[in-house]
This record gives C-alpha cells, structure tokens and sequence, in this order.
C-alpha cells in the first residue's frame, strides 16, 4: 500500500468507534480502506469474516467459492438469507456485503482454487484468509502465500472446537508456516468433514470474528501477532488454549532447504 485516502465526513462517522482508537486513528482506518483482502470461503468462517471485514471498511474484498447455498449451510452460515439457496455463495455474499457498507468493493471469484489459478488471485490481494473446508486447500494456500509473500490468517472448525494461527514464514526465524506444524495433510478418511461429524453453528462466528480481528491486527501491524502461535478453542469446556509453533528447517515449504 502507498498512498492513504483522505477520510470523508461520512467515513469520519461510520468508523467513528474506530478512530477515536489511539491504536487505530485516522491514519489506520485509512489503512484498512487502502487494504486488499482475499476470504477463500463463503461458508461457515468466510460469512461472519466478510461480515466483520467489510463493516470494518477494508477497502477491497475478494472472495472466492465454487458452491451454491444448500439449506444445511444456513445454521451457520450467516451472510445468507433462506431465499439465497440455490444462489452462488459469493453472488450471496457480494449482495449482503453491499448492504453492510456500500463503500467496500468487492470481488467475487466464483471458482474452485487449484494450484493452476491460485498464484495469479492471491496476487492482486495483501492479505489471505483462509476459511476452506479441506486439507489440499489450506496446503495449497499455505505454500502460494510463503512464494508470494502475503501474510495468510487460517483458522479451522469441526464439532465443538477451533483453531487459528497467523502464517508469515516468508519474513524469517521465529516465523513458521502450516507444514512446519503438519508437513503433510492427513488421508481423507482420517477426519471426518463437518457434513459427516457436525459442527456447532455459533463456533463458526467465534472463529470468523476471531479471523477478522487479526486479519485488522495485521493491517495496522498493532498488538500481538498469532504467527508463531496456534490458539485453540474448545466451546463445550469454555478455555482457550495456546501452542507455540516452531519453525522446523526440514520443512518442506519454508525450511533451509
């Protein structure tokens, strides 16, 4: 990002509890407009993330999903309406984000992500947030960002718990990425998807939001950053719990070789 826009009287208003943030200011809200997101996934994560990001006035929302709104999907799925099933999710997505804040624009991407799209989409974004539902995808995202250089905010949910880290291995020691934790996804069969072992519908917002917030974090480049750390989140027992991650060199996408 380069230059910051001049906030407007209207903007002034509508990212008033914002500003008045001595950690966020004029000058930072400025930076979340100039900012480019791209949300892979308008499901349970993607809904309440986009929701957060574009009431936040991140300037550019990108969001790209292949799939159209099944009526299973609306006990979490907030950013959807009953009258939307049948819909493409990001045309759904496009029409509510408009309703939250008309000044965000926003980039529907109505396609599967495969390593033959996934470098020329990430590369018109500055920060990547994952909320896919399956292991190829999160792997796929984890090694386009580390070439890329762009900061990727993952988080993942099934049944009554959830996880989330921030992955930047690109800027060195201390930094590690997904495959430093898991260097090779598990077989299909090994965990269940949330169609086959449920998922509570609240823990998708908890997640999101939770996805939103370091998502702004690393924008204004404030507070603490989840890189280095996995945070995870147990709703039936109420704790939240931390892991640090360590950089591993035999990595096979960030490591010394």
């Amino acid at each position: 990002m380069t230059s910051l826009p001049d906030l407007t009287e209207p903007q002034i208003r509508r990212y008033a509890r914002h500003i008045v943030l001595p950690e966020i200011g004029g000058v930072g809200q400025a930076r979340l407009i100039a900012a480019r997101v791209l949300v892979v996934g308008a499901g349970g994560l993607g809904a309440p993330l986009l929701q957060y990001l574009a009431a936040a006035g991140i300037g550019t929302l990108g969001v790209i999903d292949d799939d159209r709104i099944d009526l299973s999907n609306l006990q979490r799925q907030v950013i959807h309406r009953t009258a939307d099933v049948g819909l493409a999710k990001v045309e759904s997505a496009r029409r509510a984000l408009a309703e939250i804040n008309p000044e965000v624009t926003v980039r529907p991407h109505a396609e599967r992500l495969t390593p033959h799209n996934a470098e020329r989409i990430l590369a018109g974004y500055d920060i990547v947030a994952d909320g896919s539902d399956n292991f190829a995808t999160r792997y796929l995202l984890n090694d386009a960002c580390y070439r890329l250089k762009k900061i990727l905010v993952s988080a993942a949910i099934l049944r009554f718990d959830g996880q989330i880290s921030t992955y930047k291995a690109f800027e060195g020691p201390g930094h590690p990425c997904l495959r430093c934790i898991f260097p090779a996804a598990p077989s299909e069969d090994a965990v269940p998807s949330c169609a086959q072992a449920g998922v509570l519908g609240a823990l998708a917002g908890t997640l999101g939001a939770l996805q939103a917030t370091e998502v702004v974090k690393e924008i204004l480049g404030v507070g603490r950053s989840l890189s280095g750390r996995l945070l995870m989140y147990d709703a039936l027992a109420g704790t939240f719990d931390e892991m640090a991650i360590v950089k591993r060199p035999d990595c096979p996408t960030c490591g010394e070789r």
